[in-house]
């Protein structure tokens, strides 16, 4: 059986708190925990001082048993994650005779000088375990503070994930087990997050497996994670739950993990043995692209057309009868409409939608109520779902 565990990541920089770099690290880091059954509770974000990377390092040692941290091992002086997690052990900064010839060693083998600025990353909190870094120039360590171990590790992407495939995580199943930790991801469409929420909440609030919910424009997902002893335990948790959140959400769930909408009506169109002409306004092409990467020899002709004023269901509908008169494929129609005036108004914007074509002639549309950056997306993602629910009807 194995020991589950909390853990806390830190990424430390202050061009993380700018915005200047997106962080990568931690959700690469969480990924490898979660598979290894690790619980990550929190994510903190911490600049290049050391007295509020020491806080920090405090603050997560005190509720989590593993505490990771990425960045601040380079030679400069805004490098401080050193003297932020010896003040923290309460222990000092202690010189690594064997580590500056490693630095040097990897100096010599990459051809470039070692100026003396690099004598700084041979320091380590005194009594901590050096992680040797054959990749990079910033030993890695481990230290301890009360009942956490504290992991800290370069914050260059490419060293890091080095460190955590051949020490942190072989160190970490040593010390809990083989847990495992199984995901899947449900796709929904036509159903904004609210409305799954009230068909889902029972099963949101389970501890083993959770369930969560992941909205975007037009689309929601459902997470399902379980953790059990062998992938075929969690696994077996994980489709209990799958299949009682398919009956609920009944004719709204196109795929899992890694599918595709676009997928889905490739499926559909192909049982039907026909072909899709796309035709559309606001969406810039963004629908015809989703079915031509998975299925573009089922996309009979595709065009972006312009319109202005208000976009009706009978505009779209007899823009669709008379393609489909032309082609002989199913013709779907979306037209966005944009309001007039303010550009940032929330009010106003509308999707005209019609799917004509052997045994289906749907027409209808749709208001927008959200966030003016949100309507091309939204458009985008409920146009399909119309077209993958239309062509289910036989």
């Amino acid at each position: 059986m194995h020991r589950r565990l909390s853990a806390e990541i830190i990424a430390s920089g202050t061009e993380l708190l700018l915005g200047d770099t997106i962080d990568t690290n931690s959700a690469y880091i969480a990924q490898q925990l979660r598979d290894l059954g690790v619980d990550v509770y929190f994510h903190t974000t911490v600049g290049d001082n050391a007295r509020r990377l020491r806080s920090a390092i405090e603050i997560a040692a005190g509720r989590a048993d593993l505490v990771i941290i990425t960045g601040g091992l380079g030679p400069t002086v805004d490098d401080v994650t050193w003297e932020a997690v010896a003040a923290a052990v309460g222990r000092p900064l202690a010189f690594s005779e064997e580590l500056l010839e490693q630095i040097a060693a990897r100096f010599a083998r990459f051809g470039r000088p070692m100026t003396d600025n690099n004598r700084r990353q041979a320091y380590i909190p005194e009594g901590a375990t050096p992680i040797t870094n054959p990749v990079g120039t910033a030993p890695a360590f481990r230290a301890e503070l009360n009942r956490s171990t504290i992991i800290a590790l370069p914050g260059v992407p490419r060293e890091m994930h080095y460190l955590m495939e051949h020490e942190v995580i072989p160190y970490l199943r040593s010390h809990i087990g083989d847990a495992i930790i199984r995901v899947r991801v449900l796709h929904t469409a036509g159903l904004g997050e609210s409305h799954v929420d009230s068909l889902l909440g029972d099963l949101e609030e389970g501890s083993n497996p959770t369930v969560g919910l992941s909205a975007q424009p037009g689309r929601t997902d459902v997470r399902i994670t379980a953790r059990a002893d062998t992938a075929e335990e969690a696994d077996q948790m994980i489709e209990s739950v799958a299949r009682i959140v398919e009956e609920r959400l009944s004719g709204h769930v196109y795929g899992r993990d890694h599918d595709r909408l676009g997928a889905a009506i490739a499926e559909r169109l192909r049982r039907r043995g026909v072909r899709l002409a796309v035709v559309e306004s606001v969406s810039a092409g963004l629908i015809a692209q989703e079915l031509l990467e998975v299925a573009a020899e089922l996309v009979a002709a595709h065009e972006v057309v312009p319109w202005t004023g208000d976009a009706e269901a009978d505009d779209a509908h007899s823009l669709a009868g008379d393609i489909a008169l032309a082609e002989d494929a199913y013709v779907l129609v979306s037209l966005g409409a944009e309001p007039d005036g303010d550009v940032q108004s929330t009010k106003g914007r509308r999707a005209a939608l019609a799917v004509v074509g052997p045994g289906i002639d749907i027409a209808t549309h749709f208001d927008f109520g959200s966030h003016p950056g949100l309507f091309q997306p939204w458009v985008v993602n409920h146009s399909l779902f119309c077209l993958w629910e239309a062509l289910g009807t036989q």
